[in-house]
């Protein structure tokens, strides 16, 4: 018999990008796969309480003040945002995403961080003013953006911005010191574990994405302050039939909802994920690694690049280099190759083409054999 997928006319493949979204994000552990089922097959819960006693368990873990579990880190972002812009007012709270009457619903945002998921930012209602420049921004620069209608700052914690941007940590101190609110998207920024907790706890909301350290792909945590924290939660998806919010006309977090299982998954994932020996867990990706640059070594104008630098995000990657005048083909070219064999294989773009990347923490070492082997096919 085929299976699921090929039932329903979807064709499977080897993820060799990572914890990618567009391929459907992560691949939970055995263990959190069987918490999942658990919860699921186990009982109905009182939901409130499942996401507060879990909630618990996580601000403990990251030492901040609250937390709950969310629909991926984009929907913390959007919560955290409406916090910021609502606080504990329920007016206003059932007035979002419309924000035109609000005293303030601005947040300033570094003009050069621009990337992909900015307007998350906003679809609480709030409206993004760019600060600084596209090579780099000032805490005068930033401090200047601020004005009558700053509800606070929007920051993207890559965990490598240089000293030519405003850092999370002076960020912190200028929200403080103009009585404004400081929402982080630190989706990725979960290793090493003193930069996850240290992120955690210092903005007002900070988004995660908990794909990243083995939970279901459509989970996150929402995490910082208490006050902001609880004025996200009223605003989730269960805000509206909670004890005193029937006056929540319109729940702006009715769309960003999780089940049971999804909602373990994060406790139990985040649980594993500050126990588990992370120098062997790095090990085993350094030898998927190295695995590509033996198996690759004798192509005739293929070299492969291993990066040394700590691991400061969830991606784990090899580089491999094609010379065009040897191999007859470029980077382009191989991976449109891989996502026509059988099985298809997805990789990432590398310098504009000329390289490809190759995330491995999504493959098995068998899957690893297969890759090189179709690489070196290709590359024949």
């Amino acid at each position: 018999m085929s299976g699921i997928y090929e039932q329903f006319g979807v064709t499977p493949g080897i993820n060799a990008r990572g914890n990618q979204t567009l391929l459907g994000g992560s691949t939970p552990p055995p263990e959190v796969q069987a918490a999942m089922d658990e919860a699921t097959n186990s009982g109905y819960v009182v939901f409130e309480d499942m996401l507060r006693k879990t909630g618990e368990f996580i601000a403990e873990t990251l030492g901040t003040e609250q937390a709950f579990v969310t629909s991926g880190a984009a929907a913390a972002i959007a919560l955290g945002t409406a916090a910021v812009l609502a606080g504990d007012d329920r007016s206003k709270m059932g007035s979002i995403p419309d924000t035109s009457g609000f005293d303030r619903n601005e947040l300033v945002f570094q003009k050069g961080h621009e990337y992909g998921y900015k307007r998350c930012f906003t679809l609480a209602g709030a409206k993004l003013v760019d600060v600084g420049r596209e090579d780099g921004c000032t805490v005068e620069e930033m401090e200047a953006g601020i004005g009558p209608k700053t509800a606070g700052i929007a920051y993207f914690e890559s965990g490598r911005w240089g000293p030519e941007w405003v850092s999370l940590d002076e960020a912190r101190v200028l929200a403080d010191k103009r009585g404004i609110r400081l929402v982080v998207d630190a989706a990725g920024q979960i290793y090493p574990l003193d930069q996850f907790m240290r992120v955690a706890r210092t903005g007002d909301v900070v988004a995660f994405g908990a794909k990243y350290f083995g939970s279901p792909h459509s989970t996150g945590i929402c995490t910082g302050r208490a006050e902001f924290v609880e004025s996200a939660f009223l605003q989730n998806f269960i805000g509206f039939e909670m004890a005193g919010m029937q006056g929540l006309a319109r729940p702006f977090g009715r769309p960003f909802k999780t089940d049971r299982g999804e909602v373990m998954g994060v406790a139990v994932a985040l649980r594993r994920w500050f126990s588990i020996d992370h120098e062997e867990r790095l090990a085993v990706e350094e030898a998927k690694r190295t695995a590509f640059a033996r198996g690759l070594t004798d192509v005739a104008g293929v070299t492969t690049s291993v990066p040394k630098e700590a691991q400061l995000g969830p991606n784990v990657t090899v580089f491999i280099h094609f010379d065009p005048s040897v191999t007859g083909i470029d980077g382009h070219e191989v991976i449109k190759r891989l996502e026509e064999g059988d099985p298809p294989i997805w990789t990432r773009t590398h310098d504009d083409g000329g390289s490809i990347g190759i995330g491995v923490q999504m493959l098995s070492d068998e899957q690893v054999e297969t890759v090189v082997g179709r690489l070196r096919e290709i590359l024949s």
